[in-house]
Order: C-alpha cells, then structure tokens, then sequence
C-alpha cells in the first residue's frame, strides 16, 4: 500500500476520533452550563447543546476533509510521521479555537442574563408616589 494512502487513513481515523471525543465532551459538561446560562430551561438547554454540537461536527470535520490532501508524496516512514504530526497539530489546534470559541460565546451570554437578573428588583413594586410640590424655599 501507498505510504501516502496510509497517512491519509491514520490521519482520517485519529482526526474523527478526536473530534468525535471533544464534541462528546463538550456536550456532556456544557448542557450544564448551558442550564444555566437559560436559567434551568432543561428543554432549551438540550436543544441549543444539541444544535452546538451538530454545528462543531460540521465545521471540524469539514476542515479534516478539507485539510486531508497534501502536497508531497511520502517517500519513507520518517515522511509519514512528519505529515501525520503536521496534520494533526492544525487539527488540534483548529479543535482547541473551536471550543474556546465556544466557551467565550456562551460566558458572554451567560454574563448578559446574570446582568438581566440583577436589574430586575427582587419585589415587584407596590405602586408609585406622585412627585411632590416644590417648596417656596427652594
């Protein structure tokens, strides 16, 4: 077989595998984050997760596909390892900008409805009182 055939497989099977354990990783602790974030809305919170996970697939293994061919034909073994820690490395960090993408998105929503929360007064107003009549002094 190829020397290049066997890159392209290993570099296809490691890639997805890793993609596949981020995602699940990323779906399995931040569903809780994300019930907090929509303020214990558990259907929400499934569906915006299921719908963030549904996305890195796309995106991630998109780029695996798309970053798969490559310019050299690997002539040794050496070659193999060479291409393989190349593509890796883009791959895990593509991986890593990813998921702190997604962490920083999902803290700025998660800041904005903490804000909301403080603003609202913890006691719904009694009713209002009509400004009062200056005084003659003032």
């Amino acid at each position: 077989m190829d020397r290049t055939v066997i890159a392209y497989v290993v570099y296809l099977v490691v890639s997805i595998g890793l993609t596949v354990w981020v995602a699940r990783t990323l779906s399995r602790n931040g569903r809780i984050f994300l019930a907090d974030v929509l303020q214990g809305n558990e259907k929400l919170a499934d569906a915006v997760n299921h719908l963030l996970v549904v996305g890195f697939y796309l995106l991630n293994l998109g780029f695996v596909a798309l970053y798969l061919s490559g310019d050299d034909t690997i002539e040794d073994t050496r070659g193999i390892f060479e291409a393989l820690s190349t593509k890796l490395g883009v791959v895990l960090l593509v991986l890593g900008a990813m998921h702190l993408a997604n962490v920083y998105v999902l803290n700025r929503i998660r800041r904005r409805g903490v804000m909301e929360r403080e603003q609202v007064p913890p006691v719904a107003p009694q009713g209002w009182v009509a400004p009062s009549a200056p005084t003659a002094g003032a």
